[in-house]
């Protein structure tokens, strides 16, 4: 009996410290993350580009995996595959703290 309890008192106390390093960690990436800006503009493909590539030099500050960027990319521009050719145009987003002026 004094086993279990202490089993499950252990198992309170790391579970708390986990989850609540956890929640500070997600609170602290919102509040840093509150400033950051989609934008969104059209590049043209050249020879050797992937989506791939394209996800890492675009994906910085967006807070997604190189995974999640390239389905985002896929999504915006409709495509069903991977597949993209040189010389057509692709549009993507990129993540500025800087607000943009025209």
């Amino acid at each position: 009996m004094k086993k279990t309890l202490l089993f499950l008192a252990l198992i309170v106390i790391l579970g708390s410290n986990f989850f609540g390093n956890s929640i500070l960690n997600v609170m602290a990436e919102e509040a840093s993350g509150a400033d950051i800006h989609p934008y969104y503009k059209s590049i043209q493909i050249e020879e050797g580009d992937s989506l791939w590539k394209i996800a890492q030099k675009y994906k910085n500050q967006s807070g997604m995996s190189t995974v999640q960027y390239v389905n985002e990319l896929k999504n915006i521009n409709r495509l069903k595959d991977d597949t993209i050719h040189a010389g057509h145009y692709l549009t993507v987003v990129y993540f500025s703290t800087e607000p943009i002026t025209n």
